[in-house]
């Protein structure tokens, strides 16, 4: 057997580990004995300190050495066992719930001298003990600093720290897998000693070599997996796409805007990846309208010039929808565009896939339908996914075969992302990031009011409505209760109505999809003006007319939702306004929030606070992502072991080193499963 492969074997293994404690183990995602191991202390109990009775603290964790007097043993089932003890200073009663008499008898004999651990409480003027954690005659066995972990009921500290000592004397020494140079970085710790100091007790809340060692462990892990998906994409040789600047120089005479230097410059790497002879495998990443989407059609008209097929997969049949009537507008008639989506009725599909498979359709737009089984490509050349940032390493991977070895894949998100986070979720792809808008784009002015002050709101909306402007009118997710959220937007719904008429429609989650997409199409219509939503509106949707948004309870959203939902409004030339509402008892960090998207309307800043405010795992959409989560690393409090750890992949790229030395780093790490997939 492997050295690592005692870290993954079940925790069934472990001595003292029955099915009643592993079900409780597992109920905290605890399997495997390496899972046991990363699941770090949270604090410690200093229990070296040994007081006399009358010397006890209420409420603290105590230990005191005592002589057992007497037993309590009710014949009632309900009621406790009671041991009473006592010291030169004073009593103590030992309370039992759920032990049995025999079991109480042999651990406290009368007449014994024991040390006693647990925390301490006062009935009746009378020390207490309930259900103490340490009882030994061994004085020096009770006396020790222990860890504390994070316990489920049924689970004491007393059996965590056995089962967790017991592996910590189990755990082999693994071959190194780090250079020379990097051990050096963490003062040549050892990755099973770095553990150990990890479980220490007295390193709690510490930092040193060993918690950077560990996380740096974590980082390389991912990093040699996007490294290896990139290797193995980039050995894919693929026929060149020869084009030219006449269908580029067409679209931009049929905009009425200049396209950015950012733009311009995605273009410009995407033309290259095209006419390379590798597979691209590309991240167009960009703030929201700052105009991916152009982006991403220019790149489509070059693939068809070529001879090749384009598939345009949207996250929404909306979405998809304003897609398809975009790229009808800038490109020729002889280009054959179509849309498929789950309302195509079934004799149009059938045409629709029949000409597919012959090489008729040109561009194909439409959901994730696009990628089933039955639907055949006769010359796939380009993949383009729309706002997939929940489509992990896997699925992203799986996309790209599907297409062959000439199609390239180009994916958008416009969850603008700190670079440590963009190295780690889309570390296996080429990146190409817009920031910049537009020139006829107006900064959206942000302001705050208290709930108090809605009749000014109000009076603001019908102004401007009557110079026929648009308005969102958010209410947050309350509770997470569906039930609520739904009464939440109704009342708000009906206020509105009163004052507004028919002008005003309502989105909720209690709506099927169907409804959605017919109140959407109202509000893009201009038969509505006003549309109160519950749920986040749809990610991407141009609404021009749509100038103002109003966010009800502002503070109840992260920042990085808030600055999404602003960027529903402003997507036309005319000033724009998102009205964030509050009530008067804020706390810091909304007001944090708060503030900050009152200074800024650059995404990439707003995620970066939002991140340092609520941590990674909590920006938008990726927490429910599915993408696995770091246990230690943080892309912000650690940007220098992100650093480090991306100089040490490109050294090892550049060596062209095999992956053999890290393999027991992938497996430890749960990364072997992607390696597997990919190789």
């Amino acid at each position: 057997m492997n050295s690592y492969e005692y870290l993954l074997k079940d925790i069934n293994i472990i001595k003292g580990i029955g099915s009643k404690t592993s079900k409780l183990f597992r109920k905290k995602n605890i399997n495997t004995i390496f899972d046991l191991l990363w699941s770090a202390p949270h604090n410690s109990v200093d229990r070296t300190n040994l007081v006399k009775i009358n010397e006890l603290q209420i409420e603290k964790i105590q230990t005191t050495t005592v002589k057992v007097l007497k037993y309590n043993f009710p014949r009632m089932r309900n009621l406790p066992n009671r041991v009473y003890c006592e010291d030169e200073s004073g009593k103590l009663e030992c309370i039992f719930f759920n032990s049995f008499e025999g079991y109480i008898k042999k651990i406290l004999p009368i007449n014994s001298i024991v040390t006693i651990s647990g925390k301490v409480s006062i009935y009746k003027k009378k020390y207490q003990i309930i259900n103490p954690n340490y009882i030994s005659s061994d004085e020096d066995s009770v006396k020790k600093i222990f860890s504390t972990y994070s316990l489920t009921e049924g689970l004491t500290i007393k059996k965590y720290n056995k089962i967790i000592n017991e592996v910590l004397i189990n755990i082999p020494n693994l071959k190194e897998w780090l250079s020379e140079e990097m051990l050096k970085k963490f003062n040549y710790i050892s990755w099973k000693n770095a553990i150990l100091e990890l479980h220490n007790p007295k390193n709690v809340k510490k930092k040193g070599h060993f918690l950077n060692r560990l996380i740096f462990d974590e980082i390389m892990s991912t990093f040699l997996i996007n490294s290896s998906v990139r290797k193995k994409i980039k050995k894919i040789k693929k026929t060149n796409k020869n084009f030219d600047e006449n269908e580029f120089n067409k679209i931009k005479a049929k905009v009425n805007f200049e396209f950015t230097n950012d733009q311009l410059l995605a273009i410009n790497e995407i033309n290259n990846d095209l006419k390379s002879n590798q597979k691209m495998f590309r991240l167009l990443q960009g703030d929201v309208g700052s105009g991916k989407t152009i982006v991403a059609l220019v790149a489509s008209i070059n693939v068809v010039t070529s001879g090749f097929q384009v598939s345009f997969m949207a996250p929404t049949e909306i979405l998809a929808k304003q897609h398809f009537n975009l790229a009808k507008k800038l490109f020729d008639k002889d280009i054959n565009i179509k849309i498929l989506t789950s309302k195509t009725e079934y004799k149009e599909r059938k045409e629709i896939l029949k000409d597919l498979n012959n090489n008729k359709i040109n561009i194909l737009i439409g959901t994730h339908s696009l990628f089933q089984e039955k639907i055949k490509y006769n010359k796939l050349g380009l993949i383009i996914i729309d706002e997939q940032h929940k489509f992990g390493v896997k699925q992203r991977k799986k996309l790209s075969d599907k297409g062959g070895k000439n199609c390239d894949v180009l994916v958008m998100s416009a969850t603008p992302i700190p670079r440590t986070m963009i190295m780690t979720i889309f570390g296996d792809m080429d990146t190409s990031i817009i920031k910049n808008k537009p020139k006829n784009r107006k900064e959206i002015k942000t302001y705050s009011k208290l709930d108090t002050k809605i009749d000014e709101v109000i009076k603001f909306i019908k102004k401007q409505i009557n110079l026929k402007n648009q308005v969102f009118w958010v209410c947050p997710l309350i509770e997470e209760s569906k039930k609520v959220d739904h009464q939440s937007s109704v009342k708000r719904y009906e206020i509105l109505k009163k004052i507004f008429k028919n002008k005003v429609g309502l989105l909720h989650g209690s709506l099927d999809k169907e409804e959605k997409n017919n109140i959407l199409l109202k509000f893009l219509n201009r038969k509505i003006d006003i549309l109160v939503s519950t749920t986040v509106i749809e990610v991407g949707i141009d609404f021009p007319n749509a100038n103002i948004i109003v966010i009800e309870n502002a503070n109840k959203f992260g920042l990085s939702q808030l600055h999404q939902l602003r960027g529903r409004v402003g997507r036309g030339d005319r000033e724009s306004y998102c009205i964030l509402m509050f009530k008067s008892n804020l706390s810091e960090n909304a007001k944090k929030r708060i503030k900050i998207l009152k200074n800024t309307n650059d995404g990439f800043k707003v995620s970066e606070e939002d991140m340092k405010l609520r941590g990674y795992g909590d920006l938008l959409g990726f927490k429910q992502s599915g993408i696995k989560s770091f246990r230690l690393a943080d892309p912000i409090l650690n940007e220098d072991l992100f650093l480090l750890a991306e100089k040490e992949v490109k050294k090892i790229e550049l060596e062209n080193q095999s992956l053999g030395k890290y393999m027991e780093l992938l497996k430890l790490y749960d990364r072997a499963d992607i390696l597997n997939d990919i190789v």
